[in-house]
């Protein structure tokens, strides 16, 4: 994982910046309204500049971001930082300084949206929360950093504020450095163009392993083959190898997702008299080892995510105004050990799918070029060597079926999946493989099921597949047992798994018309689109987690920050701090600099016990623990305002509440909505959602920072205060209602899931 973790650091130096350019504009206005002759309002538009450049540029980034990638997006931002601190080094006159400040703007409003989204699409799910929290870390230590260089400088005897804004050049430069020459673009944003080479070179280079493709081995029986109904789990290989077919189904926007059980144990335990395929309900699966596979029951009404998911359960109907969403993701997360691990809890070494019949077989590799070579074969379009106009390594790979000699295949721009006759197709795997999960104890896998029509033709269906284990621990037979560690099924013991069931994403009614025999998808380049998928957002899911990121957004601006913020300096005044730094010969400026970097750096440490438990507690859970402590902190503000105790008690009360309010919000409040807001929307429209929650940020910060003058002279601090304490309360039952938990969860098992209900409120509604 440190391909990932080194590429959201190079990344989220764009925050930095953000940090040390908020931290010396504030220091610098000081010296510029003397230097210049500002009046009170120009002064707050050349601070309110980047404001304004932000909003704007926020627009419009992430439907170009869409279009254009992530990437090329770091590297305009860098350029703007880069060019914006070169115009307010030379700024002659406060127009231009205007100028350079809006540019600067735009530089902020590209990092601030769109780093969370890169972070998020290159990240493994057990380290998501963690890396994306580094934004608000290395954020809050370049205001850190920038506090120290001003203060520094204000002790000169002349000190230039064009230095001090032109400063930013510098490390501009190295971050434009990194977008250039280090940073890669999001695979998943590469296989959302159908660019499937680049992506799976990106993988290799994230991950650290050569094999990310997702070639898939499975074993059909013969005897199955001739029977009514077949059906087939075809699981993944190991999940690095299975990111690319997973990266490939985060495709899909809108489809129809049901929610089945299965009962999972070993194959042995079925009756030997009977045959595999004379029951219909069983799916066999396989394992790591030769010969050893498993057998898989659809049962019904044992899975607490089933049950979760029934409209009118007494499960939603515990709290009424619940958001179904929240229940369904609890439930999951009721049974997922607080590690932060994605290796699978199911079948943790299903590493390799061996065959149990035909030893010649054990020892063949399937690749391409073997495939071609059988003229007779239905062949996958790869011509060879690796493009980007073909999947030329198919994501599932399978034998003929008893349909294959009546069809035809389908177009040339669909991926098959390559077959051999007479053979079983082996996976000859050299490596060891920790486990098969794509993260929070979920496992991809497809179901194929042949089975005769009313006319008697052979029809199939193809479905994908997110299984995630569930149940208790237990020896007897029959009963549902956790696997433990490494640990694979015993002989009699079974699991209980629930599972997403749905269309796979490349599987289009247009392919499902052209009847391919198996398996088979569209070529992701096929569905690519050039512009933002404005149709998108009005899918009920989407809705559904716009609701969620616009809601925890613009709550979030009237939480308070910006007011504590502007207190801050007063308070501590009033603790005798700035009196104290004076006695020592220190003047208003530089004292006042000085305490502004000690209150930033308070908050270094908080961040850090938050990546720390982000991926361990949880998003949701970290925002329900903190938001109390910052409701607490500003009544408590409210009354060290209206009760006299006393100047001394006074300030000190003051000033222990700001310092508790600032670390409890950099732990939740400060960074879980840009998380969130990362992860809850498809793959299409990421970037476009994003920039509709950002630009909600924006214009809340706006309507705060604007606001905050003139309620001060209407009702006090005291009144602020108080205004902010109830809206965190009403955050606190926003949270608690419609926010679910995302901890190490893989992106597209999320967007699944608001799809999934989303629909079952709607159902709910309507009876």
């Amino acid at each position: 994982m440190r391909g990932a973790a080194l590429v959201a650091i190079a990344a989220t130096i764009g925050n930095f910046l953000q940090g040390w350019d908020n931290a010396t504009i504030a220091g610098a206005i000081v010296y510029i309204k003397n230097d210049l002759n500002l009046g009170t309002s120009v002064e707050g538009l050349v601070v309110a500049m980047s404001l304004i450049g932000a909003t704007a540029i926020t627009t419009c980034s992430g439907a170009i971001s869409d279009w254009l990638g992530r990437r090329p997006m770091l590297i305009m931002s860098s350029m703007l930082y880069f060019v914006s601190g070169l115009v307010m080094l030379w700024s002659p006159n406060v127009y231009i300084l205007c100028l350079a400040r809006l540019l600067d703007g735009f530089g902020i409003g590209l990092a601030v949206t769109l780093v969370p989204v890169y972070i998020s699409e290159t990240a493994p799910s057990e380290i998501r929360g963690l890396l994306n929290t580094l934004p608000q870390f290395t954020g809050s230590g370049g205001m850190f950093l920038s506090y120290c260089m001003v203060f520094g400088m204000s002790l000169m005897d002349s000190p230039s504020w064009r230095l001090m804004l032109g400063v930013l050049s510098i490390p501009s430069l190295l971050y434009f450095a990194f977008t250039v020459f280090y940073l890669p673009e999001s695979p998943r944003w590469l296989v959302s163009k159908g660019r499937m080479l680049e992506a799976k070179q990106v993988l290799q280079r994230l991950r650290g392993r050569e094999d990310v493709s997702g070639d898939l081995a499975v074993e059909w029986l013969d005897t199955l083959l001739g029977a009514n109904s077949m059906t087939c789990l075809l699981a993944l290989l190991d999940p690095l190898r299975g990111e690319m077919a997973l990266l490939v189904e985060g495709l899909g926007i809108g489809g129809e997702t049901s929610i089945e059980e299965y009962i999972i144990g070993p194959a042995d335990e079925l009756d030997e008299s009977q045959e595999p395929g004379a029951d219909k309900d069983k799916i066999r699966l396989y394992g790591p080892e030769e010969g050893l596979s498993w057998v898989a029951k659809p049962v019904a009404g044992q899975s607490i995510l089933s049950i979760a998911s029934r409209p009118g359960s007494m499960v939603n109907q515990s709290i009424p105004l619940m958001d179904p969403l929240v229940t369904l993701f609890g439930s999951v997360h009721e049974k997922l050990p607080e590690t932060g691990s994605t290796r699978s809890m199911l079948f943790p070494n299903f590493g390799s799918m061996f065959s149990t019949a035909e030893p010649h077989a054990r020892n063949e590799q399937w690749d391409e070029e073997s495939l071609q070579r059988e003229g007779e074969d239905y062949a996958s379009d790869a011509a060879g060597g690796d493009s980007d106009d073909n999947l030329h390594s198919p994501l599932i790979s399978r034998q003929t079926t008893s349909l294959e000699k009546d069809m035809v295949p389908p177009a040339s721009h669909i991926s098959s999946l390559s077959m051999r006759r007479h053979s079983t197709l082996v996976q000859d795997v050299t490596e060891s493989v920790g486990g098969t999960g794509i993260g929070g104890g979920w496992q991809l896998a497809w179901k194929w099921s042949e089975r005769e029509g009313e006319d008697g033709k052979k029809e199939g269906g193809f479905k994908r597949i997110y299984l995630h284990e569930e149940g208790i621990p237990g020896s007897r037979r029959g009963s549902l047992v956790s696997l433990p560690g490494n640990d694979m099924p015993a002989e009699g013991e079974f699991i209980q798994a629930a599972a997403l069931v749905s269309q796979p994403a490349l599987y289009s009614k247009e392919l499902m018309d052209q009847h391919p025999v198996g398996p088979a998808m569209v070529h992701p380049a096929e569905t690519a689109s050039e512009g933002p998928v404005w149709t998108a957002l009005l899918d009920p899911g989407v809705k559904r987690a716009l609701l969620v990121g616009i809601g925890i957004q613009i709550l979030q601006q009237f939480s308070g920050i910006n007011g504590v913020l502007y207190y801050t300096p007063q308070i501590l005044e009033e603790a005798g701090v700035e009196v104290l730094l004076s006695n020592l010969g220190l003047g208003s400026d530089s004292a006042s600099f000085l305490i502004s970097a000690f209150t930033t750096l308070l908050m270094l440490p908080c961040i850090g016990v938050a990546m720390k438990l982000m991926d361990i507690s949880g998003r949701r859970r970290l925002l329900l623990t903190t938001i109390p402590v910052l409701i607490v902190s500003l009544v408590i503000l409210v009354f060290s305002e209206l009760v006299d105790l006393g100047t001394v008690v006074n300030a000190a009360i003051s000033t222990a509440c700001v310092i508790v309010y600032f670390c409890c919000f950099v732990m939740g409040y400060g960074p879980i909505p840009n998380i969130l807001c990362s992860e809850i929307f498809p793959t299409r429209v990421r970037g476009l959602c994003i920039a509709i929650c950002a630009l909600v940020y924006w214009i809340g910060d706006i309507i705060v920072t604007y606001t905050l003058p003139v309620m001060l002279s209407s009702i006090g601090l005291a009144g602020i205060f108080g205004i902010y304490a109830v809206v965190c309360l009403i955050s606190w039952v926003f949270v608690f209602l419609k926010v679910p938990e995302t901890k190490g969860m893989p992106l597209e098992v999320i967007t699944e899931f608001f799809a999934v209900g989303a629909r079952q409120a709607g159902a709910t509604k309507n009876e």
